[in-house]
């Protein structure tokens, strides 16, 4: 070989390793990035793909993605697309409106959307379907394949949660359902980026792909089932793309029917490369703003207890953890940006201190992304109801616009996000 090729080789070896260092990988409980330990405070901003599609708001889009790398928040947890959109209370712009069939628009925005995260070097998270109604995802997928109209509880008094809840747990034996989610995630994964012109799967601005938002077990007698399809997407997964990292979007031991050994074994397959968790003490009925004063303590405590058992099973099965939703009203529920938020400061503090110290003890938690980042976004309709066309919110449009959402102006919170960043140092 001569000199001139052997140099040659020295360099493109060089690039082959130095593009490898720069995904996002797994070494035992710790996240690898560029070589070096890697953790964050990150932010849910599930419609950054809408935001940013020719139909959205390109320029807020921009300024908000300024904003969060100005505070540090450079890990963002987004939604691929959404399904069906034919529904009130649900995402009507949909990047799947027929099974198949994909809105090029919303494909250009997250495209675009990934292009402009990588220019300030951000890492996304992209879960590919959802267990809940709000974004059609495993119920669309029934309602398309035969299984009746989605029971969306949102929709009058017809129906109830435990209804829906029963009707998206046939989806895991569904075999056409299942087919068709396969052939959605094997259509984003062999996408190559319009801005880019690199291939989804060579893209190191993508962290991670997610198997779906909080998919639930729901019943004992459905575990099997479950674990059955959530192998199959994960190994799908594992199959298509060798670059990236896998999870699967799980609440944890609130997802497994309650019981932590559950979430275990749904979770055993070595190819899920760390764990997730989720955190909503209004949800759970751990903390009631009209009696804040007595529920704050207990949520603080009932979290903190929620986190130690996660972290310690992490611990035990040798993978990183991530709390990758968590939340909590402002006062008295106010949807306003101008209201005080002091028991989400106490909340959230919560998280940042078991973040850093989990990290200076080199523990299994390595990450912590809030819900979530609503930048300009604020509701329109006094009572919070979203409607097509406004504004998007952290809070997806089922949900009271504001009621959980970092605003752009809350500059008390994102400055402790920052200082939480810099401890753990991610810049």
């Amino acid at each position: 070989m001569t000199m001139k090729k052997s140099v040659c080789l020295f360099f493109l070896l060089l690039a082959v390793t130095a593009s490898a260092q720069s995904f996002v990988s797994v070494k035992g409980t710790r996240f690898l990035r560029n070589g070096r330990n890697y953790s964050y405070v990150g932010a849910n901003y599930w419609y950054g793909s809408l935001l940013a599609s020719g139909k959205g708001d390109r320029p807020r889009l921009l300024r908000e993605l300024d904003l969060m790398k100005h505070y540090g928040i450079t890990n963002l947890r987004i939604m691929v697309g959404a399904d069906g959109g034919n529904y009130d209370f649900t995402v009507r712009q949909a990047l799947q409106p027929e099974q198949g069939k994909y809105d090029p628009d919303l494909l250009d925005g997250l495209d675009f959307l990934l292009s402009e995260m990588a220019r300030r070097n951000m890492t996304a998270v992209l879960y590919l379907t959802n267990n809940w109604e709000w974004s059609g995802g495993m119920a669309q997928y029934l309602e398309w394949n035969g299984k009746g109209a989605i029971p969306n509880p949102n929709i009058g008094a017809e129906h109830t949660w435990d209804e829906f809840m029963d009707y998206v747990a046939q989806f895991h034996s569904c075999a056409a359902c299942k087919s068709a989610l396969a052939q959605h995630i094997t259509f984003i994964l062999g996408r190559k980026n319009a801005y880019t012109k690199k291939k989804y799967t060579d893209d190191p601005t993508i962290m991670a792909w997610q198997v779906a938002n909080e998919p639930r077990v729901f019943t004992p007698e459905n575990e099997a089932a479950f674990t059955d399809w959530l192998n199959e997407a994960v190994n799908l997964i594992d199959r298509l793309d060798k670059n990236h990292l896998i999870c699967t979007g799980s609440e944890g031991r609130m997802g497994a029917n309650g019981d932590l050994g559950t979430f275990a074994r749904t979770h055993a397959n070595p190819k899920i490369d760390y764990l997730t968790m989720h955190i909503w003490p209004k949800n759970w009925n751990w903390y009631k703003s009209a009696d804040a004063k007595a529920t704050l303590p207990t949520a603080i405590s009932n979290a903190e207890k929620y986190i130690d058992e996660h972290v310690a099973l992490a611990r035990n099965m040798n993978r990183p953890i991530v709390i990758e939703e968590f939340g909590l009203p402002r006062e008295d529920e106010s949807l306003s940006p101008k209201t005080a938020f002091d028991d989400r400061l106490a909340f959230y503090n919560l998280f940042f201190e078991k973040l850093s110290k989990s990290i200076s003890g080199d523990g299994p938690l390595r990450g912590i992304n809030f819900w979530g980042f609503g930048g300009e976004g604020v509701a329109k309709d006094e009572s919070g109801k979203w409607h097509a066309g406004d504004p998007y919110t952290a809070d997806p449009p089922q949900e009271p616009q504001g009621l959980n959402t970092v605003f752009s102006s809350d500059t008390k919170l994102l400055e402790l996000i920052k200082r939480c960043n810099l401890t753990i140092g991610n810049d």
